[in-house]
């Protein structure tokens, strides 16, 4: 293990990988209940909401992603560090936690802390863009054989994806299921809150946000990197190559799940795939010495929501082939953010 630089002023150093540990240790039924669990905190991030009412605290969450309680930050991050560790060592001793960890600026602790500042969270706006209740989102043109709208007929950001998905699907181009288009909406108001000009810090481009790379195996120019049509085009020819190499290593151990459950945690899979690279959810699946969550919950499924399973496939491997807190916080966020564009518009597939 690597030692980070200073011992904590509780006297104990942290370790850079101790954490997983943590993670290692956890059998697998921890994960039942916990993509609600996860979820309802994200929510709360995402929306300013409940403990998250003061973006200026830090909450923290065990295994299963259950709620153990707040710190309100300090001065500083090393300041608000040494009250989180204090936190974590009380929850502890309190029994509410079965160990503690010590965190520090730039090392993970358990119980797991997670920021109540995402100023970029703006699901109330997000939405009206995507719906085109904002009027000044809506969008006409042309791409590739395909026009939507025209001037005086604009159509919404929902629509002009439907209408892309459904003219690919008709030309046998894509062979994506319909249920994508209600975890797609998700992915798009957590990614870019469908502002067209959306331009990451890692240079990810546009509603879709498209690396450079990915906007180049689409062959598009420059000129086009920001076109909200030729973005959609793209995402979903990306999703499609995606689609066609999880899909057989997905069957190969969940195909007896029952369909609706079956369809949920592929759609979930499928994302994320799309979020942190096809080959990363393949291998959590199917390589031999990462594989013993997925073994695990296809047994087990009828334990575990499709969520539940997703988000385990994630938790139990983190450390592994790259997979980060972030990946475990997108399926959460896409998915609330799913749960809100159906309820605007039930309709959509996928919606349940």
């Amino acid at each position: 293990m690597t030692l980070c630089s200073a011992t904590n002023a509780l006297g104990q150093s942290a370790e850079k990988n101790e954490w997983q540990k943590v993670v290692r240790d956890s059998p697998y039924w921890v994960s039942k209940g916990a993509f609600y669990n996860l979820k309802t905190i994200r929510r709360w991030v995402l929306n300013s909401e409940s403990f998250c009412g003061n973006k200026e605290r830090h909450i923290l969450f065990d295994k299963s992603a259950t709620f153990l309680g707040y710190v309100n930050d300090a001065g500083s991050s090393e300041a608000t560090q040494i009250k989180l560790n204090r936190e974590r060592k009380n929850l502890a001793e309190s029994g509410k936690a079965n160990v503690w960890v010590m965190g520090a600026p730039d090392v993970a602790g358990y119980p797991f802390a997670l920021s109540c500042n995402q100023p970029d969270a703006q699901l109330a706006v997000s939405l009206d863009r995507y719906f085109g209740r904002d009027k000044s989102a809506r969008l006409w043109g042309t791409w590739d054989g395909m026009r939507i709208g025209d001037t005086h007929n604009k159509v919404s950001l929902h629509e002009a994806i439907s209408i892309v998905y459904k003219k690919r699907l008709n030309q046998g181009r894509i062979s994506l299921p319909p249920s994508i288009l209600a975890t797609l909406a998700g992915k798009t108001l957590i990614e870019s809150g469908g502002q067209k000009t959306a331009h990451s810090a890692a240079d990810a481009r546009g509603i879709m946000q498209l690396s450079r790379a990915a906007l180049k195996d689409c062959g598009l120019s420059e000129k086009f990197h920001f076109h909200r049509m030729a973005q959609i085009d793209c995402a979903l020819k990306l999703m499609e190559q995606n689609h066609r190499n999880l899909k057989p290593v997905f069957d190969q151990v969940f195909k007896h799940l029952p369909k609706n459950k079956s369809d949920q945690l592929y759609s979930l899979l499928l994302i994320q795939a799309y979020h942190g690279g096809v080959g990363r959810v393949s291998q959590i699946i199917s390589d031999p010495a990462v594989q013993k969550a997925a073994q695990y919950f296809a047994k087990n499924q009828r334990h575990f929501s499709a969520g539940d399973i997703a988000l385990g496939l994630v938790f139990h491997n983190l450390g592994r082939e790259q997979l980060g807190f972030a990946s475990l916080y997108y399926l959460a966020d896409v998915a609330v953010a799913t749960e809100l564009a159906c309820k605007t518009k039930p309709t959509i597939p996928g919606c349940k």
